[in-house]
C-alpha cells in the first residue's frame, strides 16, 4: 500500500460512481433528501485534488489528510461518517504487516470509529449494512493469499449487504421519519458504499 495506490483506487471509485450519479440521486429523492451524490462527488474530487500534494508520503499521513479534508469541506452526515472512516483508517495502519492484514485491520478500525459516530449498527438501513459485512469478511480472509479470491468474495458481500437494506426499515437519519414508508427502497449510502468497494474488487480481479 502507498500513496499512488490509494489515489487509483480513488480514480476508480469516481469512475462508478460518476456512472451511477443519476441511480444513487434518484435512490436518494426517494428517501433522503436528495443531496447524498452530490456530497459524495464532491468527497472525491476534493480527495483527488490532494494527489500531488501528497505524493510519496506514508499511507497512514496520505489516509488522514484525505479523511480532514472531506470532513472540512463536505456537507451531508455522508461527509462526517466517510472522513471518520477514512482518518479510524490511518490510525490502525502498520508497516509491519502485509497488505491484506494490514487493510483488514484499518477497515475494522475505521468501521467501527464510523459506528461510534453514527450511533449506528447492523439493520438499520445505512451505509453500516454494506460495510460491517465487508470489515468481517476481510478480517476473515486475512490470512488468505489469493488476492483475487478475496477480492471476489468481498465484492459479493458488498453487494448482498446493499441489497438486504431494500428490506429493512429505516432507523436512523431523513429516511427514519417514513418509518414503514422506507422499506422496498435500497439504501443510497448503502449503493456508494458497494459501488466503490466493487470498483477496488474489480481493479484487483481484472489486474
Amino acid at each position: 500500500m502507498d500513496a499512488e495506490k490509494i489515489f487509483n483506487a480513488l480514480n476508480q471509485i469516481k469512475i462508478s460512481i460518476d456512472q451511477h450519479k443519476d441511480e444513487i440521486e434518484k435512490l436518494d429523492q426517494e428517501i433522503g433528501d436528495g443531496d447524498h451524490i452530490f456530497n459524495i462527488q464532491r468527497g472525491i474530487n476534493e480527495s483527488l485534488d490532494l494527489k500531488d500534494e501528497l505524493s510519496g508520503q506514508a499511507p497512514n499521513e496520505v489516509l488522514k489528510k484525505i479523511g480532514i479534508k472531506i470532513m472540512t469541506t463536505v456537507g451531508g452526515s455522508s461527509g462526517a461518517l466517510f472522513a471518520t472512516l477514512i482518518m479510524g483508517m490511518s490510525k490502525k495502519y502498520s508497516s509491519e504487516l502485509t497488505n491484506q492484514k494490514n487493510i483488514a485491520s484499518m477497515f475494522t478500525e475505521g468501521v467501527n470509529a464510523m459506528k461510534k459516530r453514527g450511533k449506528a449498527d447492523l439493520g438499520e438501513k445505512t451505509m453500516l449494512d454494506v460495510l460491517i459485512p465487508v470489515s468481517i469478511e476481510l478480517e476473515k480472509l486475512s490470512d488468505q493469499k489469493d488476492v483475487k479470491l478475496v477480492a471476489g468474495n468481498i465484492k459479493e458481500v458488498a453487494e448482498k449487504g446493499m441489497l438486504s437494506t431494500k428490506n429493512l426499515i429505516a432507523t436512523k437519519g431523513r429516511a427514519s421519519f417514513l418509518g414503514q414508508r422506507s422499506k422496498g427502497h435500497i439504501d443510497p449510502g448503502a449503493r456508494s458504499s458497494q459501488l466503490a468497494i466493487e470498483a477496488i474488487c474489480n481493479t484487483i480481479i481484472n489486474a
